[in-house]
């Protein structure tokens, strides 16, 4: 199946399904909303507080707020879109109240785990799939809309392979195979890529203010896109700054300036100066010797 191909005919598009949704959070109810965009009926969910609750009644009108165990019972496909820690406990807890699963689809949105946690589960007849959308979600109305073009990591199952594809085009997505030992892989580099990202940039909005900017967001927006679109298209060729230049006396400079202001970031600044250092170098554009130099001002 050609995941730029969208679904022209009736018979190319996979069976209209009763949906459930075991976790109203903004990953539930958006997802929630993608499917029922597509022609499939969001019949039940469960939801614990009542901004889920808000949130799914806003999403997903004309679905009945149930307990999981009825969610499983009245849905062809439950989403089960819980924390990640949850996840294991609340499968095996629903398995064993004895819930009807043979023949449903069972999906979960982690992208930590594939289909391995959804095992007891998948012992009394249900069909495993693993489907995480690779965006933040904040709760805001725009979540479905921004699922248009964005990477789903999909692990199933061989015979599922084509209905969890086929519902991630549904969504709006791009399904990515992802093999079931390569999820907490694949999982970290998410995560590196994009929480640490916010970690990074929000401390050098904080240093900013500390050095007298009024307005630090608006000084860095234009220098982080032109950085990320250089990193997407260039990898670490698109590299600049005192350590790709091999500026061991700035790079002093700052970890001692960081010392004095923020000890936190002074150890953080140390641990990507000298990541930096070891591709730059790798990659043929840091001299060995400049190399030297900068590990040396960046030891502990």
């Amino acid at each position: 199946m050609d995941p730029a191909v969208p679904f022209d005919a009736p018979e190319d598009r996979p069976a209209r399904l009763d949906v459930g949704v075991v976790g109203a959070g903004r990953v539930g109810t958006a997802l929630g909303a993608a499917l029922a965009r597509a022609g499939h009926r969001v019949v039940a969910v469960s939801a614990v507080s009542e901004k889920s609750r808000a949130r799914a009644a806003e999403r997903l009108p004309g679905a009945a707020f149930s307990d999981p165990q009825e969610v499983v019972e009245a849905a062809d496909l439950v989403l089960v879109t819980v924390p990640d820690d949850a996840l294991g406990d609340l499968v095996a807890g629903l398995t064993a109240t004895g819930v009807g699963t043979t023949g449903k689809l069972i999906l979960h949105t982690s992208g930590r785990y594939g289909t391995d946690v959804l095992e007891p589960a998948t012992r009394t007849g249900a069909l495993p799939l693993a489907v995480h959308p690779v965006m933040t979600f904040t709760g805001r109305p725009d979540d479905v809309d921004r699922l248009s073009g964005v990477s789903f990591g999909v692990t199933t199952p061989d015979p599922l392979r084509p209905v969890a594809e086929a519902l991630v085009l549904e969504m709006g997505g791009e399904p990515v195979w992802i093999e079931e030992d390569k999820r907490p892989l694949y999982h970290a580099a998410l995560a590196t890529g994009a929480n640490h990202l916010v970690t990074l940039v929000v401390e050098a909005m904080d240093l900013l203010t500390k050095a007298g900017v009024a307005e630090p967001g608006r000084m860095l927006g234009p220098l982080l896109g032109a950085a990320l679109d250089n990193a997407l298209r260039l990898g670490i060729e698109g590299l600049t700054g005192p350590v790709a230049r091999g500026d061991a006396g700035t790079v002093a400079e700052h970890v001692a300036e960081l010392a004095r202001v923020s000890p936190e970031s002074r150890s953080a600044y140390v641990a990507l100066a000298r990541l930096t250092a070891d591709r730059a170098l790798t990659a043929g554009l840091l001299k060995p010797g400049d190399a030297e130099r900068l590990l040396g001002v960046l030891a502990d």
